[in-house]
């Protein structure tokens, strides 16, 4: 039975709650115990009924193997980012590509994409190529707008290829393998490297102010500082280090000798021995676990809360009634797809990636599989989709993290600079998942390889 009345209380309520500010997980865990109350009678009974919901989905939440895979993720891309292989990797690519127009910008992408494969968080890479590809560019006169534009638009990669938060997160909400939608993240990652930059060199050759005139080399004025050069063999070594994380934990995953969550602690032990090599000193390996623990604990509040919410949206019959709409609304497929897009970037302008997916993962891709889209393909879509909301207008998490990392050296930097500047990287992100909703074999291919059924 569908209990419209209760159903709407919830939305509403919870909408309420976030646009005064308070935290998301907060609002799911206190809306879903008013639908609760409300669903199993409104009475003093009632609030037993609440008590045990909200304890057996936190139990359930906190024993499962598989959630430890968040925290051991973002403990692996700490160790690797506190190394310094990061810059090394970036310095690197940049002194390979001196003779490219836009080799800044350029080093830029590659290196989120690189960084991604060992860290998966979008707003982890933002904030370290703020300040390592920033000053760099800003050095050597490229335009502002244009630099911290290719900053926090490559940053998205974080979340695209794995290993991923969203990925692992949807994966957990929808129940499918995490490992296959590893899997499938990595073409469409290439193929969004491939296209941002294409753009950037194109914006290069067509408008060398952008990049400091359009000189490979530097100004004859312009000394580069021996701190900002890489000798061959660190380069060497820290490339390798990444290799190595990827080939041990991704390889490992896709051909069944770990687990996800094996994986994951295989990588945080072999970012650990990386950044031991390097030289990180005991503090900061202690302020990288605690760092970890600041980012996952909200991350595994939300997933609770979000799992008691959808099981009290179910118990008011929404999940069920949206679907319903959806199927029955005769519409195509692709248009049911437009129309859920349009909802992620609606949410996107008030909430965060991971309270977005929290919300409509579990509800849109049983619809997605039951208008025969396939699943995986669909995760990819999703998770492009909602990184796409993390530019828009005015929450753009991204956007904030990139102002927020340069506050200390360029304080006057005009927020909706970095917005407009981002742009052209958004329409990009919708070019691809275009591309892979018309094309699903971009996404599907991989993973129908490694996961022969």
């Amino acid at each position: 039975m569908f209990e419209l009345n209760i159903a709407v209380i919830l939305i509403v309520s919870l909408v309420a709650l976030v646009a005064i500010g308070v935290h998301i997980a907060v609002a799911l865990g206190m809306t879903s115990a008013l639908g609760i109350w409300m669903v199993t009678g409104a009475d003093i009974n009632a609030f037993h009924t609440v008590q045990s919901m909200l304890a057996a989905t936190a139990y359930e939440a906190i024993r499962a193997y598989v959630f430890a895979v968040i925290p051991l993720f973002l403990l692996m891309g700490e160790f690797i980012g506190r190394s310094g292989t990061v810059t090394d990797v970036y310095r690197g690519i940049n002194q390979l590509l001196s003779k490219i127009p836009g080799r800044l910008a350029i080093a830029t992408v590659i290196g989120n994409a690189l960084f991604s494969f060992v860290t998966g968080v979008s707003i982890a890479s933002a904030a370290t190529f703020s300040r390592i590809a920033y000053p760099e560019m800003k050095r050597f006169g490229y335009h502002k707008g244009f630099a911290l534009g290719t900053v926090a638009g490559s940053s998205c990669l974080g979340m695209l290829i794995p290993p991923s938060v969203l990925m692992i997160v949807w994966g957990i909400l929808t129940e499918q393998s995490i490992g296959q939608i590893f899997a499938a993240g990595v073409l469409p990652g290439l193929l969004l490297t491939t296209l941002f930059v294409i753009y950037v060199f194109l914006r290069a050759i067509m408008n060398p102010g952008l990049v400091g005139g359009g000189a490979a080399q530097p100004n004859a004025n312009d000394v580069s500082d021996p701190a900002d050069t890489v000798t061959t063999g660190q380069f060497l070594i820290s490339l390798t280090g990444i290799f190595l994380v990827i080939v041990a934990v991704l390889g490992g995953i896709w051909f069944g000798v770990f687990t996800p969550t094996e994986g994951a602690g295989a990588g945080a032990f072999i970012g650990l021995m990386l950044a031991i090599i390097k030289g990180a000193r005991l503090r900061d390996i202690i302020d990288g676990i605690l760092s970890v623990g600041r980012t996952s604990a909200p991350i595994l509040l939300l997933l609770v809360t979000a799992a008691l919410y959808s099981r009290t949206l179910a118990m008011t019959g929404m999940a069920n009634a949206i679907e319903g709409v959806f199927i029955g609304s005769g519409m195509a497929p692709w248009l049911v797809i437009t129309v859920m897009v349009l909802i992620w970037f609606a949410l996107g302008m008030i909430i965060d990636s991971i309270s977005i997916m929290l919300l409509t993962a579990a509800i849109f891709a049983p619809i997605a599989v039951k208008l025969g889209i396939d699943p995986i393909a669909f995760a990819i879509i999703g998770i492009i989709a909602i990184e796409a909301g993390l530019y828009t207008p005015p929450f753009g998490l991204l956007v904030y993290t990139v102002k927020s990392a340069i506050q200390g050296f360029d304080p006057d930097m005009d927020v909706m600079t970095i917005f407009k500047s981002s742009t052209p990287y958004w329409i990009i992100m919708l070019v691809a998942m275009v591309m892979i909703i018309n094309f699903p074999a971009i996404a599907t291919w991989l993973p129908n390889l490694l996961f022969p059924s």
